[in-house]
């Protein structure tokens, strides 16, 4: 797992599998975003079999390889589609791709798992809407601030069991590290990433929604701008949005590529959710200058103050209910309406958003 390198950043949990071998199968196409690893891990933890890969680019499909090798490379996307006993692909292609990977599998009767952000426009996400309406098959999205680290899970289980009674606000940091040297050049083009809040903005409104309960909400306000890349007049490196759901809950996140070099991890995310009874804090990744290993979460409620230390102790449910739900026609992983709210709702506010730079200087996108 690279700790510094959020693009690369891909964890591991204990196998947990929920089916046998051989029982279901998936492949991975595009490997543009190394979240595909995370991905992997986390389906092939709960028992899936990884059988294909394919990528134009035959160095990254021979990484590939090194990591999982019991993987063929496919010599075509063609040969890996037309593949009947594979149930479900992964794909981490460029962003402004992806909806168009997505609706190709589809056509071919199989699932899709897709990197965040799954689009770049509100034009794709209605083609996604249509295809699935259509074919009746998942679109699953891998929103990993929540779903694959283990102090979120957790936070989760405990509004569920009223810990905090009821949820009114959701206060989120999501900081990375740039690492301009190591990434693509798509990564710094709009119209391939499709703007910050759009990018690492959906992790933050997807688990606002989830925490709240809500099923909708209305962006208010949001900004981005490029305080310190400035040799990547298309890049930006902040960003941030109020919102108010459809329950009452609020909402304010904040997204920025800043994260200074002393810092031990990519970066250093947050979440405060406030509740009616109480609240929780997660420190997803470290808890700066006393533990590296993250995953540590503070409740505060009429009983008691109480520090979780949750590394390795809660696992990561989403991948194996995901598995499930293909083969079962369930919703118990991530419905569909919330996968794609999500998805809307950062999309707008990247649409939205004012753009302020480091001369003060205030214009609408």
């Amino acid at each position: 797992m690279k700790r510094n390198d959020g693009m690369n950043y891909a964890p591991k949990g204990k196998s947990a599998p929920i089916v046998t071998d051989g029982q279901f199968i998936i492949a991975a196409i595009g490997l543009d975003h190394g979240h595909i690893y995370g991905m992997c891990n986390g389906l092939i933890e709960a028992g899936a079999t990884l059988k294909w890969v394919y990528d134009k680019d035959s160095k990254k499909v021979a990484e590939f390889c090194k990591t999982y090798p019991q993987v063929q490379p496919a010599q075509s996307e063609k040969e890996i589609l037309e593949d009947p006993d594979v149930k479900l692909v992964a794909g981490a292609t460029i962003t402004s791709k992806r909806c168009d990977l997505g609706l190709r599998v589809l056509d071919y009767g199989k699932h899709y798992f897709t990197d965040k952000s799954p689009f770049t426009t509100l034009e794709q996400l209605e083609l996604a809407r249509k295809k699935t309406a259509e074919t009746g098959l998942k679109w699953a999205v891998y929103y990993s601030e929540r779903l694959h680290v283990e102090s979120a899970v957790f936070a989760g289980q405990l509004i569920e069991q009223g810990a905090i009674g009821k949820v009114v606000q959701v206060l989120g940091t999501g900081p990375h590290r740039s690492s301009v040297e190591s990434r693509p050049s798509w990564f710094f083009e709009r119209e391939y990433y499709g703007g910050i809040l759009c990018d690492i903005g959906s992790h933050q409104i997807e688990q606002f929604l989830f925490y709240s309960g809500a099923k909708d909400a209305k962006v208010v306000h949001s900004k981005i701008g490029n305080y310190k890349h400035h040799q990547y007049p298309e890049f930006e490196d902040f960003g941030d949005a109020t919102l108010i759901a459809d329950n009452g809950a609020t909402n304010y996140f904040r997204v920025d590529w800043l994260t200074p070099d002393g810092l031990k991890t990519w970066g250093d995310g947050r979440t405060m959710i406030l509740g009616t009874d109480g609240y929780i804090e997660i420190r997803k990744y470290i808890d700066i200058a006393r533990d590296e290993d993250g995953d540590h979460l503070y409740l505060v409620n009429h009983d008691r103050e109480q520090h979780f230390s949750l590394n390795g102790k809660v696992g990561f449910p989403y991948f194996g209910e995901l598995i499930l739900d293909c083969l079962n026609d369930t919703e118990n992983a991530m419905t569909q309406e919330h996968t794609f709210k999500a998805a809307e709702l950062c999309l707008i506010a990247q649409r939205d958003a004012i753009y302020v730079n480091d001369e003060f200087k205030v214009n609408r996108v």
